[in-house]
């Protein structure tokens, strides 16, 4: 199925999670000067005019980066959320919010000169725009049109001493739990010590909880869970949450990322909450 384009949700509070999350671990594991190879599993087409008529017909922006940007003075420039924000700012043409980017660019424009970024994305359209775009200054970005979990699989190991996977599909196939989870236990298998971020979204069936149990059931160690939820989960509405599983965190990126997204939640919506953990195996 390739009917999904992310231009219809591009900066809905899923977004703003995720790409914080994403944002904050590249930074810090950039602290270290070994190089580093990011891949993203799905990478969308980069970059998202909000004025876009896809972006438009939903306007989920609304209710997820906007908020945050019209707040951004209250955040100090030296935290998570105000880092993040400044960085964004330096897509707009002005003061106002007219772009919003995808995960190719909040990997790809940090990316220094030895490390590496591969890009997967198997929807033709999103694919041409993918490759319209410049995400990096670097020239170590290859943009691949291809299934994102089974290339990862065939690409590792990689050539560089670490390794820095985003994986987050649009979920709209039931089976892509499954895949998402066997995909990690292959990788794995290959790289004990890859950095993976895992995106799902909570939906009111609740089926994120077979990624959860396959994972389980592999005894996969060292996953921090984050879940951010901004409605009471009600059967007509959708997604009421997003979803972050982390492997191999590094050290200490747990404690500034419940700060964060404490402070997010409180920003999103009211009676919006956040849940940071060690997971422990419980669904």
């Amino acid at each position: 199925m390739l009917a999904y384009q992310h231009a219809y949700h591009a900066g809905n509070f899923a977004d703003v999670h995720k790409h914080l999350g994403l944002r904050q671990l590249v930074s810090v594991m950039m602290r270290k000067s070994s190089a580093i190879s990011f891949v993203d599993t799905h990478a969308g087409r980069g970059l998202y005019p909000l004025a876009a008529a896809e972006t438009q017909k939903l306007g989920e922006f609304h209710d997820g980066i906007e908020r945050l940007w019209q707040r951004r003075r209250s955040f100090g420039v030296e935290s998570p959320i105000g880092e993040w924000l400044a960085s964004l700012a330096t897509l707009q043409s002005g003061s106002e919010l007219s772009r919003y980017p995808g995960s190719p660019w909040w990997l790809g424009s940090t990316l220094r000169s030895q490390d590496r970024l591969t890009l997967f994305e198997l929807h033709p359209g999103e694919h041409r725009h993918l490759s319209d775009q410049t995400v990096s200054p670097h020239a170590g970005v290859q943009r691949r049109h291809a299934d994102g979990l089974k290339g990862l699989v065939k690409l590792v190991p990689v050539s560089t001493p670490r390794l820095c996977v985003l994986i987050d599909p649009s979920y709209e196939k039931k089976d892509e739990y499954q895949e998402v989870a066997e995909t990690l236990i292959q990788v794995v298998r290959k790289v004990r010590h890859a950095v993976v971020l895992i995106w799902y979204p909570l939906l009111p069936a609740g089926r994120h909880r077979l990624l959860l149990d396959t994972l389980r059931q592999a005894g996969i160690p060292k996953l921090w869970r984050s879940e951010l939820q901004v409605r009471e989960p009600i059967a007509d509405r959708g997604m009421y949450g997003s979803g972050l599983l982390l492997l191999n965190s590094p050290w200490q990126l747990d404690r500034e990322l419940n700060h964060a997204f404490t402070t997010l939640a409180s920003v999103l919506a009211d009676g919006a909450r956040h849940q940071g953990e060690w997971w422990t195996g419980e669904a």
